[in-house]
């Protein structure tokens, strides 16, 4: 193997209270996929954001092609070669592709903007990913995400980058944009460039990866190679410790379990379609199906998030109205988004504050706020479920996704809701603080409270479910007992004749 492009060693970071990385090391190669993995908070956006210029270290060295580099910004990242695309794209969605692609570099014809020139540019960057198809003056927001994604991997390939990070690059992409993702990706090995590809995804790690490094806690674990290690081994590496996962093979709910919520002939649109289920008393239903089944539609026209056109929704035996979340959140209803950023929490508040929102007017002495009975109420649920957190003032944009998570089911449990409907809950969250979802998901329903699971991991459907419905093209498909196959299921997602 060539000497390699570039060296992290002994790399050291701290913030106020927290030693972020310690004595870290990375090393990656030429035309090479170097997976980076690790439970949230390992270090691994830390360690990457020092690579891009985001963030200074305070020890170690970093060698790029052959010399020692120290970057105090991702401009200095970017002109040597190293771009990071960001999870969460870090594009203007109201320019168009080809002015994303050279903000800050423009061509200049005078003293004018050569919008032509640049629009010529970005089309021959496209072309090399395979994507003649974009227009290089499509306003950025009428693209899918998908197709954003290439637009920002065009835009480091004007910088001529020579590495690329990748931090979760398919976290809301279709098979099939993935799949043309990974073509992209094996086509820059074919040029040289080297990539650092961070996900949760573990089989993706195996089908893209040629070496994995695992952080914990800040510091390096190890390094190996794809093709000579299991995944059990990198999980118990990431965590410490091993995991088993077991599908449930049976229903905990007795058949004459109370019916707490019953949904007939529900009726959203094109994605909704006379959809009809029932939920027992600390029942867990998992919703199954393939994207664009239309199973976040659903249960977010049963909360009153979208408008729902027909349809009759029965709470503990009896009829409710719901037009509004605020008519949902009343019934006893609460729904966990899968974007728990946007719709989920404050990101600028702190755990307390985040704590009690649901229910401020619980909190009022007089005119003015508890804040002392809002901190006990939010330490209660912090210990309750063992929520990682330096104290209930921290910003809940500090947390990890996991533990961001809790914060979340803490809102809702102090607002003493009874229906708990989780879409997508462990995405973007590692394999680690993934167990622990499990096990509060689990614990709620063993107090009693009855949860919907909507989840795009069938391993995670068949772990959770007491019942599986599954959707295709927005009807249900069938209804599974506990216990049932992964074929099963992908059987009934893909039947569209129902």
């Amino acid at each position: 193997m060539t000497e390699p492009i570039l060296t992290m060693d002994n790399i050291d970071k701290r913030f106020p209270g927290v030693h972020a990385l310690n004595d870290v090391h990375f090393d990656l190669y030429p035309g090479e996929v170097h997976a980076l993995v690790g439970e949230n908070g390992a270090g691994k956006s830390t360690l990457m954001k020092i690579l891009a210029g985001i963030y200074t270290k305070d020890g170690g060295t970093i060698t790029y092609d052959g010399r020692p580099i120290e970057l105090s910004n991702t401009r200095e990242a970017q002109d040597i070669g190293i771009s990071i695309i960001h999870q969460e794209l870090n594009m203007m969605n109201h320019l168009t592709v080809a002015q994303n692609m050279f903000i800050g570099k423009e061509s200049r014809r005078g003293i004018f903007l050569d919008d032509r020139a640049d629009n010529e540019k970005a089309a021959a960057v496209l072309a090399q990913l395979g994507m003649q198809s974009i227009d290089p003056r499509e306003t950025v927001a009428n693209l899918t995400v998908g197709r954003q994604q290439m637009v920002e991997i065009g835009k480091a390939l004007t910088y001529n980058s020579k590495i690329l990070i990748l931090d979760e690059p398919t976290a809301a992409l279709s098979d099939q944009e993935i799949d043309y993702l990974f073509g992209i990706i094996r086509e820059l090995q074919d040029d040289g460039v080297a990539m650092i590809y961070i996900s949760h995804r573990m089989d993706e790690i195996w089908r893209i990866s040629d070496r994995i490094t695992v952080l914990r806690d800040g510091e390096y674990i190890g390094t190996v190679k794809t093709k000579e290690v299991k995944q059990d081994k990198v999980i118990q590496m990431m965590v410490g410790r091993t995991i088993f996962v077991e599908t449930k093979s049976e229903s905990a709910i007795p058949a004459d379990a109370e019916t707490v919520l019953e949904v007939r002939g529900l009726n959203a649109g094109r994605m909704v379609q006379d959809v009809s289920f029932d939920l027992k008393r600390g029942e867990i239903l998992c919703i199954a199906g393939l994207m664009g089944a239309g199973r976040t539609e659903t249960v977010r026209a049963l909360f009153g998030a979208d408008k729902k056109e027909s349809g009759e929704i029965i709470v503990e035996g009896s009829p409710v109205h719901i037009v509004t979340p605020a008519d949902a959140v009343r019934a006893g209803i609460s729904y966990l988004s899968e974007d728990r950023k946007r719709y989920g929490l404050a990101m600028g508040m702190n755990v307390a504050e985040n704590s009690v929102m649901a229910c401020y007017e619980n909190y009022l002495n007089g005119p003015f706020i508890d804040q002392s009975k809002i901190n006990a109420e939010a330490e209660r649920y912090v210990e309750k479920l063992e929520t990682r957190t330096p104290g209930v003032n921290q910003l809940v944009r500090n947390l990890s996704g996991g533990n961001q998570q809790k914060v979340v089911v803490a809102k809702w449990l102090i607002r003493n809701s009874n229906i708990f409907i989780f879409d997508e809950p462990t995405r973007g969250i590692d394999v680690g603080a993934k167990n622990e979802i499990y096990k509060l998901i689990h614990e709620l329903a063993a107090e009693g409270k009855s949860i919907i699971v909507i989840s795009s991991e069938l391993p995670e459907v068949l772990r959770l479910a007491d019942r599986i419905v599954v959707m295709a093209e927005g009807r249900i498909t069938g209804i599974l007992p506990a216990g049932s196959s992964q074929e099963m299921i992908m059987n009934l997602a893909h039947d569209i004749s129902a």
